[in-house]
């Protein structure tokens, strides 16, 4: 059992802020394995996620505290739709459909969200990056 409260954000957000990639997971799921991949994300600003895409898997973000903006791309790299996710604002997740293009921006330290998508955990493959 884990208890989702200030404490393990703060901590798991420490972790973010000493990584290089400014980024830190916080896996519920037991292995890679798992069916369901349940975790928290703690990223920093700075941090880079290329556009990417999930094939096998749609993907789920739910804001915990801090502020993202989620955008999403066409096959050719063209902006079509943003969304700012700020809890304070009301606007709290976002569910990223199976092969849509998409990345993250973190507008705010401290960004916490919980992610789930489907298992196992496949790492992204050379055709799931758009240069």
């Amino acid at each position: 059992m884990a208890l989702i409260n200030e404490e393990l954000l703060d901590r798991v957000t420490g972790e973010a802020k000493r990584s290089p990639r400014l980024r830190m997971n916080y896996n519920f799921h037991e292995t890679l394995d798992a069916k369901a991949q349940r975790l928290l994300n703690a990223l920093e600003p700075g941090t880079v996620l290329p556009v990417h895409r999930h094939c096998q898997t749609a993907e789920t973000y739910l804001v915990l505290r801090g502020v993202i903006k989620v955008l999403f791309y066409d096959d050719r790299k063209r902006l079509l739709e943003t969304f700012l996710l700020d809890p304070r604002e009301g606007n709290y997740g976002v569910h990223i459909p199976k092969g849509q293009w998409h990345t993250l921006e973190v507008l705010e330290s401290g960004t916490v969200i919980f992610e789930v998508k489907d298992g196992p955990y496949q790492p992204l493959g050379k055709d799931d990056i758009l240069e």
